[in-house]
């Protein structure tokens, strides 16, 4: 019972991962007036891949950069159709290390997790236990292909950078531009609106009944940066179903962090 309830957890803590990171000042962006004046120009076979190359270039430019982000937000969580209400905090510091902490309404922690490169940590306060693996762990939950730059990437909502390759296919649907192709085993599927900001992230890997979708629905002014302030996370796996709405009330980039996680002596290991 503790391993189920604990791997449900962790893989929260790994699909909230994917994607927590929003702005203090709730000032809405008009996508229409971002918009890069970027001409449409006839695709033809000469110049499809010069085109292409450009607008993979132009969305690499408004990518959002950071050193460190600490954040509060309100979220539903609905794991195999239970639904709850919970606040969690996320922390952030580029390329080294994810820090989140989800909290019941009443104020009780319920777990706490730290993400690095190389490991994952989490702990149950509700049956006071943890666990301690490698990074490789969380393909249980999603495809090999997952990396932590990749985690970091989707939390702010920039573009998973393997999919900004020089070698994705690149196609234009109304206004948008749809970006597809595939890392191994993992097909990609992204949506970039016409000021390149992602509005829409989908992985799919079909042979081990993986997935996963981040939706982006509104995007607000943060200082210099603009980053998606509503955020829908859903991930399916053979074992089960999880979906995340989130609303962040309070964000800031740049300033000081803390990482804490001690285990309490009485808490029990999990395997």
């Amino acid at each position: 019972m503790r391993k189920s309830i604990l791997s449900k957890l962790l893989m929260v803590f790994c699909l909230l991962a994917l994607y927590s990171c929003k702005t203090r000042k709730q000032l809405p962006v008009s996508r229409k007036a971002d918009t890069v004046a970027i001409k449409p120009v006839p695709v033809t076979v000469t110049n499809y891949d010069s085109i292409r190359l450009a607008q993979i270039n132009a969305i690499k430019l408004k990518q959002v950069d950071f050193n460190t982000f600490s954040g509060k937000a309100a979220a539903k969580l609905n794991i195999d159709g239970k639904e709850d209400a919970v606040t969690m905090i996320v922390r952030i510091k580029k390329d080294k290390e994810i820090w989140i902490s989800v909290t019941a309404v009443l104020g009780l922690e319920i777990g706490r997790a730290v993400i690095t490169p190389d490991s994952l940590k989490v702990m149950n306060r509700l049956e006071s236990s943890y666990l301690k693996k490698p990074f490789s762990y969380i393909y249980q939950y999603s495809s090999e292909q997952v990396n932590y730059k990749m985690l970091e990437s989707l939390l702010i909502g920039n573009a998973i950078p393997e999919i900004l390759a020089n070698s994705t296919d690149l196609q234009a649907s109304n206004a948008d531009m749809v970006l597809n192709g595939k890392l191994q085993e993992l097909v990609y599927r992204l949506i970039v609106g016409p000021d390149l900001r992602v509005s829409k992230t989908t992985m799919t890997n079909e042979a081990a009944g993986q997935s996963i979708d981040v939706a982006n629905a509104q995007f607000i002014q943060s200082g210099a940066r603009v980053i998606p302030s509503q955020v829908t996370l859903s991930t399916a796996t053979k074992s089960g179903s999880i979906k995340v709405d989130m609303h962040y009330t309070k964000t800031e980039f740049d300033g000081a962090v803390e990482f804490p996680f001690t285990i309490p002596a009485r808490f029990t290991p999990i395997n």
